[in-house]
């Protein structure tokens, strides 16, 4: 994106494009992983057009089970962060490099 200065919008930098085209390359990774997954594992039956009942309620369970994983990830992964953000908070005072 190098050499396209001016050609943004007002008030967006290129930095805040390209780092919404990388959150959105990322989102379109886990969508076709999750697809790809839970097509794998919930799709048998290739001798009828329609999708059986079985094959969609596993579809559903299977994305429902990756969502609720990925939600507990980031949870857990946001604790952790804040913990960590306390404790070196923690020890920048101590140092000295932080007053109260």
């Amino acid at each position: 994106m190098a050499g396209m200065a001016g050609q943004f919008p007002a008030g967006i930098k290129e930095e805040q494009i390209v780092e919404n085209i990388n959150t959105f390359r990322e989102f379109l990774k886990m969508y076709n992983k999750i697809s790809e997954t839970c097509f794998a594992d919930c799709v048998f039956d290739f001798t009828e057009r329609k999708v059986s009942g079985k094959e969609e309620a596993c579809s559903v369970n299977c994305l429902d089970r990756y969502m609720k994983l990925t939600q507990r990830v980031s949870l857990r992964f946001q604790e952790h962060q804040i913990m960590m953000n306390e404790s070196n908070l923690e020890a920048a005072k101590k140092a000295g490099l932080i007053k109260e």
